[in-house]
This record gives structure tokens, sequence and C-alpha cells, in this order.
């Protein structure tokens, strides 16, 4: 069998450990939302005609883009849904790169966007973040990449880049311009960039329904862009991309607008104690805007505290990797979890 040297290659995207899950696991390392999805979705699966599994799905989710176009004051012209954002990401390779451009990204960040631009055989110029982990701008406006990609927050730190930097960066740039808002719904509501996708078209804002709504298992993203781009990924996209009983949960899950707040705030409330109880555990953590903490133990080796918590079947992030190796990444569970996490971590500590 022929396979491309440029694939043979290729360092894959390595995701957390996805242990056997049963009721002594504590999954903490994939940025999951601890809480279920809302309720609308369990009655969309419980009243669900599987009759209707023979035909087709809307090719184009038009019911699902117009409630996302409504609810951020866009038409559904602006609207594009894809089998997860990461599937919208590989396509925009596909419509704005051409093999030999390259694109920008912070340094560290999701490294999924490497591995499809190898893919693509497009370069990615990774520009470091400052000391704290802040992003600088005109770093990454100065390297002259035909695209620049930013998740906000970022991953894997969590910080948030203000919204008058994201502008800053399309007044002064004209690339293309990819904010990932994957984890966006824990920021404070005015953080977003979907504004601006009416004044700028080389601006595309990407979402996932993974995160704040609680459905990675069914892998929905969708994104915000000018009509134009919206047009050309609807050409690249696959005939039906997104399943009908996707859509359907899809969209139940965002209508739910006071079920999203309620488990948001929960998140929030938890994120911010466990902060404060790392911090006094003698960790630095970052401020984070996210649903997840990056720490940086003081007196172990973050690769020896990974190690004692999985012995514990607690599953946090270990990335062995540049401005990485002495971190840990932890997502915010339940208020149990995080609670068993903290024991665990003042007994390690304690020895």
């Amino acid at each position: 069998m022929y396979i491309k040297q440029t694939i043979e290659q290729l360092a894959p995207y390595v995701p957390g450990i996805q242990p056997q899950m049963d009721g002594r696991v504590i999954k903490i390392n994939a940025n999951e939302n601890p809480y279920p999805p809302s309720p609308r979705v369990k009655e969309i699966l419980s009243e669900f005609d599987y009759g209707q599994l023979r035909y087709y799905p809307d090719a184009t989710s038009q019911r699902l883009r117009t409630l996302i176009g409504t609810h951020f004051n866009l038409s559904s012209g602006h609207v594009f849904c894809g089998n997860g954002s990461d599937e919208i990401i590989a396509y925009l390779f596909q419509i704005c790169l051409e093999e030999g451009d390259s694109i920008a990204t912070p340094y560290p960040t999701y490294t999924l966007y490497k591995t499809i631009a190898d893919i693509h055989r497009v370069h990615t110029e990774y520009v470091p973040t400052r000391d704290d982990f802040s992003i600088d701008i005109e770093a990454l406006i100065n390297t002259g990449a035909k695209g620049i990609f930013i998740a906000n927050p970022n991953a894997q730190t969590g910080l948030l880049l203000p919204l008058a930097e994201i502008e800053y960066l399309l007044q002064n740039y004209e690339g293309l311009v990819v904010i990932d808002e994957a984890y966006i719904d824990f920021a404070p509501a005015t953080a977003s960039a979907y504004e601006l996708v009416a004044r700028y078209p080389n601006l595309v804002v990407l979402r996932t329904f993974s995160k704040s709504h609680s459905l990675c298992g069914i892998r929905v993203g969708f994104c915000l862009a000018a009509p134009m781009l919206v047009d050309a990924l609807d050409k690249c996209r696959d005939s039906y991309n997104v399943s009908h009983l996707s859509q359907l949960m899809a969209a139940a899950a965002f209508e739910d607008q006071l079920y999203l707040q309620k488990t948001i705030k929960q998140v929030v409330a938890t994120r911010e104690r466990v902060r404060e109880t790392l911090i006094s555990l003698g960790f630095e953590v970052l401020p984070s805007q996210a649903n997840f903490l990056l720490c940086k133990p003081q007196h172990h080796t973050a690769g020896e505290i990974y190690e004692f918590l999985k012995s514990k079947q607690i599953y946090v992030r270990y990335f062995d990797a540049p401005r990485l190796s002495d971190q840990l990444r932890i997502s915010v569970g339940t208020d149990d979890e995080m609670d068993v996490l903290l024991e665990q971590l003042i007994e390690f500590l304690g020895d």
C-alpha cells in the first residue's frame, strides 16, 4: 500500500488517556464537562423514531444553523456546522491555504492545528507565549503567515486574550484569523469575538458542543464567518457531514440556555475553589477562564504527581513537552471528584 511520505512522518495528535470507566475512576484529563447534557437531549433520544435513520440527514443542518444565527444576531448564512470543530479546522485548510503556505499560532496551544497543517503540507510557525504565557499579537503578525490560529481561552493555559487585542489583530492583519472559542462559555459573557464577524471578512470564530454543552460524544461544532467563507466550506464538506440525531441533540441542547448557564456557573465556582486550594498547597496556578487549570507543583515534579494520581485511578493531563513538562492540567470535575483529588494531593504532598 502506498502512503505519502509526509503521512508516514506525521506526528499524530495524541489525546489524553481514555481509561475504562467504572465507579472508581476519576477522569479529569480531557476537559470534558462533569455534568450531563441538557435533559432535553435525553427527551430527544427517548422519543426518537429509529425508523427515521433510513433517511439521510439535512445536508446543511439548516435548523441548527438558523438557531445559532438567531442567538448570535447573525443570519444563518454566517453559520457552518461540522462533525466537531476539528472537521471545520481541516476544511479551513482546504479552502484557504495552499501547499507551502504557513500558519502562525501561539505556543503552547491546541496541537491539532499543527497536525492538520502537516497533513496539508502547510508550515506551522509556533510563536512562544511570554513568560507569563500571555499571547504576543505583534509577534504573530510579524511572522507574515497566511493564517493565524488562536485558541481563546488558550489550550493548554486557560488564559483569555482580551477582545481588544483580537480586534487589534484584525485591524492590522489581512490573512485568515481563526479564533477557536471551544472554552469561551466558561469565560465572561463579553469575551467572545462573535460580534466582530460581521465587520471582518477574514475572521472565523469556532465553537463546539463538546465542552459547555456536555456533548463530546456526538461530535458537533460550528463556526461563525462571512457568508463567502461559509459558501466555500459548504463546497468542501462531506455530503451529509452531521448526522440526523446529532443535529437534533445539538439543537435541543442549544435551546436550553437556562441549563447551560446553570452548569457553567457550577463549573466556574468549582474551578475557583480548587484553584485557591491548589495555591494553598504550594502550586502555581494560572488564572484560567476555561474548564481546566494549569498548575505547577513546587516540591515534586509534575510527572511524579501524575503517576501517583494515576495509581489512585485519578487521571489528569501531563504533557512531556517544552514549557509544559513541569505542569499538570486538571479538568474541572464535580465537587465530589475534586474533593477526592485534593485529598489525594494532600496525602502525597504530606509524605
